[in-house]
């Protein structure tokens, strides 16, 4: 896996992988509370969603575009263990959903991989 995106890291935990899946707004949330969050690395773009609640618990990761790590996605992280990584910047387009991708928080800064 190489890295493709780079941000701020909510709190130490080791590298995890799971399935990439962007969280547009509560249908992606009921979609998967059918069929379950499970190994699913959340990307989400907005700092202050609330809509992942009925599955943060599930989730293997949670990537977020903007924030901080004091932002709500960030409380809830660490509230839940959730490895997160915060204002993140993709160096080319974003995972297509499905690809498996790596969140690392072990280092100064979150890394996504792929």
């Amino acid at each position: 896996m190489r890295e493709i995106g780079r941000g701020d890291k909510v709190f130490d935990h080791a590298p995890v992988r799971g399935a990439f899946k962007a969280m547009n707004g509560p249908d992606d949330v009921l979609a998967l509370m059918d069929s379950g969050a499970e190994g699913i690395v959340a990307l989400v773009r907005e700092a202050g969603a609330t809509f992942l609640a009925p599955i943060y618990h599930e989730l293997t990761a949670v990537v977020c575009t903007n924030g901080t790590p004091r932002s709500h996605i960030g409380i809830v992280s660490r509230e839940f263990h959730i490895p997160c990584v915060m204002a993140t910047t993709f160096d080319g387009p974003e995972p297509t959903d499905g690809t498996e991708v790596e969140v690392d928080c072990s280092g100064p800064q979150g890394v996504v991989r792929a």
